[in-house]
């Protein structure tokens, strides 16, 4: 599966923006899907993630109650949408899919496929 990420520009702090990520294939829907992003001079860590089968949602604890994950499997596309936005949220934003996650579903090396990433640049 190939992935495209779209969506990030430049907003204030307190802002919003909605990424999107569109996959090629037809078995889209039977992957998980997730959302990392990695700051400049930082490791890639997990944002986001929705599962394939019940759509259940993770995020992590510092976007949580900000960020929302939701698929579109008839578009083969998810998305995050971002609220609230801070500065240290600036980072560049990649999708990613998983054939199987289990309760390391935050652990980057768990995801098979990685789109090009998209910059998200908040300003204070």
């Amino acid at each position: 599966v190939q992935l495209q990420a779209s969506g990030g520009g430049l907003v204030e702090a307190g802002g919003s923006l909605k990424l999107s990520c569109a996959a090629s294939g037809r078995t889209f829907s039977t992957y998980n899907m997730g959302w990392f992003r990695q700051a400049p001079g930082k490791e890639r860590e997990f944002v986001a993630v929705i599962t394939y089968s019940t759509r259940t949602t993770r995020y992590a604890d510092s976007v949580k109650g900000r960020f929302t994950i939701s698929r579109d499997n008839a578009k083969n596309t998810i998305y995050l949408e971002m609220n609230s936005l801070k500065p240290e949220d600036t980072a560049v934003y990649y999708c990613a899919a998983a054939v199987k996650i289990y309760s390391d579903y935050d652990r980057a090396g768990l995801y098979d496929y990685w789109g090009r990433g998209t910059l998200v640049t908040v300003s204070s």
